[in-house]
């Protein structure tokens, strides 16, 4: 897809997992823009979405393999993510139309 990538890092990395708020942390202070103007995809609500958007990141969920099925009825799949997509390939035009400040 050749998405420009500002960090690549693990929880190894930082001595911190998913979803302790700490490894959210972690990637607020490396990432270089704020919080709210940075899109962290996931495709767990636990692991990802919801501590991603309590550290006040956007939040995209890929709706993908046994977690789609899963979620599918967790209101939270609706109401939590900036974005819902079934693809890494929606995400160039979908990006492209989020209004980040």
């Amino acid at each position: 897809m050749a998405l420009p990538c500002d960090l690549i890092a693990t929880s190894d990395d930082w001595g911190v997992a998913k979803p302790d708020p700490g490894f959210f942390e972690a990637l607020a202070r490396e990432v270089p823009a704020a919080a709210d103007e940075t899109l962290y995809v996931g495709d767990r609500l636990d692991n990802d979405i919801r501590p991603a958007a309590l550290a006040g990141f956007r939040t995209a969920l890929i709706r993908r393999g046994p977690w789609a099925t899963i979620q599918q009825d967790d209101a939270d799949s609706a109401r939590l993510p900036t974005l819902r997509i079934d693809s890494l390939a929606e995400l160039p035009d979908r990006i492209a139309a989020l209004p980040f400040s």
